[in-house]
């Protein structure tokens, strides 16, 4: 597990897959074992049972531990790939308002015309902002004065 922590991306897999060959050989290692477990004599039997079934109990772990740093690489790969993918896109809000622009340019409306029209825009917001807390106090008067 040490190396599987270490290894490049390259040999993840190679070490993961050598990682879950020997624990499918510890598997089959062990239930050799238990069969050999029950062929002992009656006095250690129950001992030599327990040994089998507390190495069962931590191959069980590995592979647990396996499995855990397997999701965790898929995450942490997925993650990558999403921010890469995020990084790559270029957001055109600018770029969107330039081709606007242009089009109105095209359309024969003036420098002076759409600075207006920004201004208005600007403006609007405003007009929003002060109607939605204008709305908010009238629900608000409202509701206290019905209860």
């Amino acid at each position: 597990m040490g190396r599987l922590e270490t290894a490049d991306k390259q040999s993840v897999h190679l070490v993961e897959n050598e990682i879950q060959a020997s624990i499918d050989q510890i598997f089959s290692h062990l239930e050799r074992l238990e069969i050999l477990s029950s062929k002992e004599p009656p006095n250690k039997r129950q001992n030599a049972k327990l040994r089998v079934d507390q190495l069962k109990y931590d191959v069980q772990h590995l592979q647990t531990a396996l499995r855990n740093f397997q999701h965790r690489r898929y995450t942490r790969e997925q993650q990558e790939r999403q921010r890469e993918e995020l990084l790559s896109r270029t957001f055109t809000t600018n770029g969107t308002q330039k081709k606007i622009l242009d089009i109105a340019n095209m359309l024969g409306l003036s420098n002076t015309v759409m600075r207006l029209i920004e201004k208005r825009a600007f403006q609007d917001k405003y007009f929003m902002i002060g109607g939605m807390v204008v709305t908010c106090v009238v629900m608000f008067l409202v509701v206290q004065y019905l209860t």
